[in-house]
């Protein structure tokens, strides 16, 4: 393998960044123990600060290695395409209209099931959460699905009093849900899109290759979490009903978030449909909870930091990738994506030439499969991560106790590619 010092200290740098994610536990833990530094332990504790903030030694590094205005040239040939999407999309997908129609579309659905199982309304709600939000992610994107339903969880679930079982379970069920539910078209899944265009592959053969497989896992998995843990599922206070949102406001917002999703590859245009988004939503402030711009921020920077430190880890996966066989590159593929975003995996895939259509699957199969294995692994899981970050214990998140709550989704995945190959 070839490389330069530059790309070494990169590799370096951001082996010490994902050994962060696990340790930000800790640093929480640091921050009761030393009230002195706590603003800097809690700052080292946020999942969201650590690759910005190990992007930001990365960009020292080259400064003093080959100089500043080589920093500089490396920081403009970014694409921060991503990080502004998704910055913009939770904030449109957090709205309280949206989450007003989204909550009254999953009771009407869960009254049906209730009807036809003779069921509680809790385990209902949260099997559709579970198994209907994810695939919605095909078509208004992952990172919106995310966000969606991370705030029906949030209410559903974790403000009350859980187990950590149920805690880290259902965020495990969430984060493999999600990950794989957005591939039944080719724009929704950030690892889909990296490699949509160079592929030429449509949505029509997106479903035929993922589609069902996908929604069978999710629905698999949806439905095992729910009969573990409906015991444990509070049934939600019907005296304690939203208030009603006119239908106009409600329009309104889906047409903001339909507008942000269809220009989700052009910066310029998605950021003005956000600034206006934020202008309506300030002349009708009746309607509206406050807009999650703090948690977006974070998750934009968290990608962000993702972007800049992945950009250089290609000296070593793309050679790693173009020397393994289809079935090799989906396992390598799912275990490599726990430690890089799975849409820069893809992408440097799709730089290796001449590889089958085998191939090519087993890549993106295999990327999506492990893509709730970490924080890191699929870009719309820090959304969750910062919208239910707090109901954990010292409001910090186990990376740990997140793969080990991942591993049976993921299997169910896993099984679900390969088992129809």
């Amino acid at each position: 393998m070839n490389f330069t010092p530059i790309e070494l200290g990169a590799s370096i740098i951001f082996a010490v960044a994902v050994l962060h994610t696990f340790c930000t536990a800790y640093f929480e833990a640091l921050a009761k123990k030393s009230p002195t530094h706590a603003g800097l332990w809690h700052l080292l504790g946020e999942v969201e600060i650590v690759f910005g903030f190990w992007a930001a030694v990365l960009i020292i590094f080259i400064s003093c290695v080959d100089g500043l205005s080589t920093a500089k040239a490396f920081m403009a040939k970014r694409d921060f395409t991503e990080p502004l999407f998704v910055f913009a999309i939770m904030i449109v997908a957090g709205s309280k209209p949206i989450l007003f129609i989204s909550t009254e579309i999953l009771h009407l659905l869960a009254k049906g099931l209730q009807f036809a199982l003779r069921i509680r309304c809790a385990p209902a709600l949260y099997f559709l959460t579970l198994a209907v939000t994810p695939l919605l992610g095909s078509l208004i994107t992952e990172a919106a699905a995310m966000t969606l339903a991370a705030f029906l969880l949030r209410d559903l679930v974790y403000q009350h009093k859980c187990s950590k079982p149920l805690l880290f379970g259902t965020l495990g069920v969430l984060f493999v849900n999600i990950s794989i539910g957005g591939t039944l078209t080719n724009f929704a899944a950030p690892p889909v899109l990296m490699v949509a265009s160079t592929w030429e592959w449509s949505s029509a053969f997106m479903f035929q290759n993922f589609g069902i497989e996908s929604t069978i896992a999710i629905f698999i998995n949806a439905l095992g979490a729910t009969l573990l843990f409906h015991r444990q599922l509070i049934d939600p206070n019907e005296a304690a009903k939203q208030a009603k949102i006119p239908p106009t406001v409600v329009f309104m917002h889906l047409l903001f978030l339909f507008g942000v999703v269809m220009f989700a590859h052009d910066p310029i245009m998605f950021m003005w449909v956000l600034l206006f988004f934020i202008g309506y939503t300030a002349a009708y402030p009746k309607y509206q909870s406050p807009l999650i711009l703090k948690e977006a921020l974070l998750v934009g920077f968290f990608l962000a930091g993702l972007v800049v430190l992945g950009s250089l880890q290609g000296w070593w996966l793309q050679p790693i990738l173009g020397m393994m066989s289809p079935t090799a590159v989906f396992y390598g593929s799912l275990a490599l994506t726990a430690i890089t975003d799975n849409a820069a995996l893809t992408y440097l895939g799709s730089l290796v030439s001449g590889t089958s259509l085998d191939f090519k699957l087993a890549l993106v199969g295999g990327a999506v499969a492990g893509g709730g294995l970490t924080v890191i692994a699929n870009a719309p899981n820090p959304a969750g991560i910062a919208i239910l970050r707090k109901h954990f214990p010292n409001g910090a998140v186990s990376a740990l106790y997140l793969l080990i709550a991942a591993i049976p989704p993921t299997l169910i995945a896993i099984l679900a590619y390969r088992l129809s190959r």
